[in-house]
């Protein structure tokens, strides 16, 4: 398949995931997809992405968004490269990508999931906590999954109150202790 002038990114750019293709539509070889983001637009101006599929021992490959639209659950793209439905559905399961520089800047007080997740938290002493491994979406706030060294998980609001600063380029939350959030002998 030629991929064109497809511009594809050097190894030191950092990519980030804004959805997952999750199945084939129609005879034209457009996909369906799952979007994790929630940036407005995001897909509507999509022009080239990368795609990760764990299940292709080529690694990751560049399309041209030749066609997109919405769909009662998500998006459907057509890829300038794919014309049949056989080859799309060997893109199912893949994970769309951009460039971390193609992202907009989140709005003050606010974070991208990938910047957060792996993160060290410590209590407002410097206790270590542990680290961030999941952030569950609710519909008041995020709450974040950190588990300690021993295994166990402790389940803490994305609050103001609780979270008291994140440091994305030292990848390290501060929190502030609750009583029955966190007891002193769950620190690590």
């Amino acid at each position: 398949m030629d991929m064109g002038n497809l511009e594809a990114p050097n190894d030191d750019t950092r990519m980030v995931t804004i959805g997952k293709i999750i199945g084939t539509h129609g005879l034209g070889g457009e996909v369906k997809v799952a979007s994790y983001s929630d940036v407005p637009g995001r897909f509507e101006a999509l022009t080239q992405v990368q795609i990760q599929n764990p299940q292709n021992p080529l690694g990751s490959r560049t399309f041209a968004v030749a066609g997109r639209r919405r769909s009662a659950r998500g998006y459907l793209l057509r890829f300038e490269s794919i014309l049949t439905p056989e080859v799309a559905r060997s893109l199912v399961g893949g994970f769309l990508q951009i460039p971390e520089e193609r992202l907009a800047p989140p709005a003050e007080d606010r974070y991208y999931e990938y910047q957060l997740l792996g993160m060290t938290v410590r209590d407002e002493d410097g206790v270590h906590v542990g680290i961030l491994k999941e952030i569950i979406t609710t519909t008041g706030n995020a709450v974040f999954v950190v588990e300690n060294a021993r295994g166990a998980e402790h389940l803490i609001p994305g609050t103001k109150e609780l979270v008291r600063s994140v440091d994305v380029e030292g990848k390290i939350m501060v929190v502030r202790r609750a009583p029955g959030l966190l007891d002193e002998h769950d620190a690590l």
